[in-house]
């Protein structure tokens, strides 16, 4: 268990900051998790429900002292395509999810997130915090009955815009303007020296605490103006309403569903998630995975990736006992763990206490806070999220990248699961054309010689063939050929297979083909093969000079593929 190695040697000075950044997390996720269950299309107690038994995992099974998992904006978006705004299929989702994710773990298949190409992850973020952001707009007006598709949704705001609650609107502007000049006041702090007076440093720790416990305030003030309205007897507010009180009952996630006519059974469930199955546990495993390596690079500790699977799989399964959606590790929260100073993993029990006294004691004040008020947590928290930058850069750097980025965005607007799907085919398919057309430099003498710029695999073998006939045979007189493999680390049967008719095609035209550079795995495959005419020699020189080839004043000419 990664906590033995940093419980047995705790120290006391370190309970004073796991506190406080244990508390500072907490203000952060209350508001956070009710806003997300909002977006999740599910009650907003399931938001509370699943944001504890996260933080109590992870605090034993976690490598990484800063972060905290929970709730997040994507998640919740892809809950509310894949649960149907139902909390049987969300906790099932969880569940189920977990399973996976514990699977992977155990069998390290981590790798297999190596897959996921960066502009497929920002094409897909990018467009989720323009997906999230548009679904909050209706609640900053006021409207109601929008669909959920992004398309009609934007169709149905712009039409309906002229039924605007005056009231929403401007109380859901107000927060939104706090939350971002809180956001700014916090990144322009200046840190405070030992040496500046009490009164300086005093009022910058108000002003960071404030910045920090930012998403608390405002939804706090939202909710004492929506109850002096309530008190004097009107309310211009849509409200968030009654919340269960009370603990979530420890119990094993359903396995059907009731409905009017009979009972769905485990299995339809099952195909109506269809893909999320894929989808949700590996982009909760992604985001995870790239929270702790960020953080541990930037604080100077390594993690366990295999771990990091186990420790969200556990808290998954775990959570779906009481009735928690799908969770993963949260980039905000993470930040202001990390900002508050906390130095062990055990900032996330005072985290998930502070969630539990919540939903014990505090639900009955949550029924006044404004809808339109957590619509402005949520977009204070995904406008961050969008890149700009990485469409120019892209751009800039390697233009073909730009197309899996370009398709990931544009079809996550149309559903998230065919933007993602269809941008690692995209991404997957650059792989494998870079795969079948490596680089081949061809320097023409007395003898062709021929070197490949990659590891040769049963896609390139025909390209590799097609090459040198083609120049070996177009030559006057016909030249043989040297096949230089010093950039050549493995090669499957295929290629051996290639390479053998390569051998006789060449010998037909009465040419030779000799080898050179091959390194140990490559040569002992080759000769297990037993080639008939195969030659190898350790360097390109001594295969010159055994050919008899003069290769000075030879011009150089490269055949390389359009990847």
């Amino acid at each position: 268990l990664p906590i033995l190695r940093w419980l047995p040697r705790y120290s006391r000075a370190w309970l004073p900051l796991d506190l406080l950044a244990g508390l500072a997390v907490g203000l952060t996720t209350v508001p956070q998790a009710l806003a997300y269950a909002e977006l999740a299309g599910l009650p907003l107690q399931y938001g509370l429900y699943s944001s504890f038994m996260g933080c109590f995992v992870y605090c034993f099974l976690g490598t990484a002292k800063d972060v905290t998992m929970g709730p997040t904006a994507i998640m919740s978006l892809l809950v509310s395509s894949y649960a149907f705004h139902e909390p049987v299929h969300a906790v099932l989702l969880a569940f189920l999810s977990g399973c996976i994710q514990l699977a992977m773990g155990l069998l390290h298949l981590g790798f297999l997130l190596d897959f996921i190409s960066c502009p497929v992850i920002k094409g897909f973020t990018s467009a989720a915090s323009i997906t999230i952001a548009f679904n909050q707009i209706k609640n900053i007006l006021g409207l109601q009955g929008i669909p959920r598709q992004f398309f009609l949704q934007v169709y149905e705001t712009l039409r309906r815009i002229g039924e605007t609650r005056a009231g929403d609107a401007v109380l859901g502007l107000t927060c939104l303007s706090a939350l971002a000049g809180l956001q700014a006041m916090k990144s322009h702090l200046p840190q405070a020296a030992p040496t500046e007076p009490l009164a300086v440093r005093i009022s910058c720790l108000i002003v960071w605490i404030s910045a920090t416990a930012r998403n608390a305030l405002v939804v706090l003030f939202a909710g004492l103006v929506a109850y002096s309205f309530q008190v004097m007897g009107s309310q211009p507010f849509r409200l968030t309403g009654s919340i269960p009180q009370g603990l979530p009952a420890f119990q094993p996630p359903r396995f059907s569903l009731a409905a009017p006519n009979g009972t769905v059974p485990f299995q339809s469930m099952v195909q109506d998630m269809g893909v999320g199955l894929a989808v949700v546990p590996l982009m909760g495993l992604l985001e995870t995975i790239a929270i702790a390596k960020a953080f541990a690079s930037q604080n100077g500790y390594r993690i366990d990736p295999d771990q990091e699977l186990l420790a969200l799989g556990v808290a998954n399964v775990l959570g779906s006992f009481v009735s928690s959606y799908p969770i993963t590790g949260s980039f905000g929260r993470t930040a202001v763990n990390a900002q508050s100073g906390v130095c062990t993993p055990a900032g996330g029990l005072v985290t998930g206490a502070l969630v539990l006294l919540s939903l014990a004691y505090l639900t009955s004040l949550f029924y006044y806070i404004p809808k339109a008020a957590l619509a402005a947590v949520i977009i204070s928290a995904v406008v961050p999220m969008f890149d700009a930058g990485i469409f120019r850069t892209l751009w800039r750097v390697k233009r073909l990248d730009f197309v899996p980025l370009c398709v990931t965005f544009l079809l996550c607007f149309w559903e998230v699961q065919y933007g993602i799907v269809s941008g690692v085919l995209v991404s997957g398919i650059l792989l494998l054309y870079s795969i079948a057309r490596p680089p081949i430099k061809v320097s023409e003498g007395a003898v062709l010689l021929v070197q490949p710029g990659s590891s040769l695999h049963f896609p390139a073998v025909e390209h590799l063939r097609d090459s040198v006939c083609s120049r070996a045979l177009a030559a006057s007189p016909p030249r043989s050929v040297i096949l230089d493999c010093c950039h050549i680390s493995s090669i499957d049967y295929t290629v051996v297979v290639g390479l053998a008719e390569l051998l006789q095609e060449l010998h037909s035209h009465g040419l030779s083909l000799a080898f050179c550079g091959l390194k140990d795995p490559v040569l002992q495959v080759l000769l297990s093969a037993e080639l008939e005419g195969f030659q190898h020699f350790p360097s390109r020189e001594e295969a010159e000079q055994c050919r008899g080839a003069e290769l000075g004043g030879s011009r150089t000419s490269t055949a390389e593929s359009p990847g």
